[in-house]
């Protein structure tokens, strides 16, 4: 019998219907704290969840198939959580694998589980779910006037869609859902929600909506609800009525206010959890400290959606990246570095570009200390003893852009200014040589909702047994 069976078997016959579910990482590929983990497991959990994925690590990732974390901590952090979970024969899910959820994330993050079970003689029936979604399907979609921007990007055009190198949706409850009606040990899925990981089982075993998914907001991200906040394992314990919050690191509290401030966590409306198939209601929430480490939470209500929708997002190809890494503490050069930077861009145009030749580059340069992080409406007060300059090149080929920032390079060492006491030595180099290829570059083209009538054809599943 599977884990996920023996948990539904289980629970019917239990007069204890509570569930106990761990949140063992926020991001799993970037280390999970061994303490709390081996914490987390010595309470027995119902079910071992951790997400892999998201859109903070921007859209390169998305665009090239390739993992946001290092391989090698990446298999560390599976193997840690699929041994922990076979171990207690208990249901392991992640979503959104290899960073960001496509077809090429999904399948190397399946590779280096099959081979840690192969390494670990652990045998086991695994679910996978993958959330691609074809370009076609979304033209069509556009073309019956179903895809809605989200005020980000403009309105999704079908040449946008079809110009992402991967398009993926954010695959609900109800995938996870249909997966455990497979009766898997463990769940594997692309792009997904982060909520879906933590509330299809409580949702599979009959609990309503609101408080599954209000509790999946929370723990998704491990301890970060906490005092001081942090990504060690979280315990959830979850009831008929509300659920209860634990961090297993005993240096972090899980308050009253640091979870009512976490379900605010990005959403855009402060009051409400937008899923898929409905929203999570938190207005009326009650926060309540059970002791100085721990919350209980009651009183979300359910909204089911009028109508279905999917997350899409897509990356499209825009060039190749070179960067130049530079900096100055000449007090005569920062006072006019905006026009000291615009007069090198001029003249290494003309130098890059034949007489009649427009440029087939985009170069920027960003100047910490000034504004780079802000875009401030006036200068300081008081110029900054020193800036950093980050110069951006983004070209047809790696070598163009490459050649475009060595040029950039040389004539701001060498650039003239008005009050320039020395030839040379107004810029500083970190190190040599301070122009970089940075691979690929990519732009998130697709952020849209997708109007569907049934979210099951979009999400397939796949049963295997390792």
């Amino acid at each position: 019998m599977s884990a996920a069976a023996r948990l539904r078997d289980r629970f019917r016959k239990s007069a204890d219907k509570r569930l106990k579910l761990v949140g063992a990482s926020g991001q799993l590929g970037y280390g999970v704290p061994d303490a709390a983990f081996q914490a987390a497991l010595e309470r027995a959990p119902d079910m071992i969840g951790a997400d892999m994925g998201s859109t903070d690590i921007g859209p390169t990732f998305l665009g090239s198939g390739e993992m946001a974390t290092a391989p090698e901590q990446t298999r560390r952090d599976l193997a840690k959580l699929l041994v922990g979970a076979r171990k207690l024969d208990a249901p392991l899910i992640i979503g959104s694998a290899g960073s960001a959820g496509a077809g090429a994330h999904l399948d190397a993050t399946l590779a280096m589980v099959r081979e840690i079970a192969a390494e670990a003689g652990l045998s086991f029936r695994m679910a996978v779910i993958r959330s691609d979604i074809s370009a076609a399907a979304v033209c069509a979609a556009i073309a019956d006037g179903r895809v809605q921007s989200m005020g980000v990007l403009p309105d999704l055009t079908a040449e946008e869609a079809a110009a992402s190198a991967n398009l993926v949706g954010q695959a609900g409850t109800e995938a996870f859902v249909r997966a455990l009606d497979l009766e898997p040990d463990i769940i594997i899925a692309g792009r997904a929600c982060d909520t879906g990981i933590y509330a299809a089982i409580p949702e599979w075993l009959g609990f309503e909506p609101a408080a599954a998914t209000h509790m999946a907001k929370i723990v998704e991200c491990a301890s970060l609800c906490c005092l001081p906040g942090g990504r060690d394992s979280i315990l959830a314990t979850l009831d008929g009525s509300g659920f209860e919050l634990e961090s297993m690191n005993p240096a972090r509290a899980a308050t009253p206010m640091s979870v009512a401030a976490h379900s605010l966590y990005e959403q855009g409306d402060p009051h409400r959890i937008i899923e898929p198939a409905g929203a999570v209601n938190v207005q009326n929430a009650r926060y309540t400290a059970l002791d100085a480490r721990r919350t209980r939470v009651e009183g979300a209500t359910w909204e089911p959606a009028a109508q279905l929708t999917i997350k899409l997002e897509g990356a499209a190809l825009v060039g190749q990246r070179a960067v130049l890494l530079a900096g100055s503490a000449d007090p005569r050069f920062i006072g006019r570095v905006q026009e000291n930077l615009a007069e090198v861009e001029a003249v290494v145009r003309s130098l890059v570009c034949g007489p009649d030749e427009a440029p087939d580059y985009e170069l920027f340069f960003r100047t910490y200390g000034l504004d780079a992080v802000f875009p401030w409406p006036s200068p300081p007060a008081h110029a900054p003893r020193e800036i950093f300059i980050l110069g951006e090149c983004i070209a047809p080929t790696a070598a163009r852009a490459l050649a475009v920032v060595k040029s950039t390079k040389q004539y701001l060492l060498h650039h003239g200014f008005p009050g320039r006491l020395s030839t040379s030595g107004n810029i500083a180099f970190p190190f040599t040589p301070p122009e970089l290829s940075a691979g690929p570059a990519y732009r998130f083209n697709v952020y849209h909702l997708m109007q569907v009538d049934d979210l099951a054809p979009y999400f397939p599943v796949e049963l295997e047994t390792v």
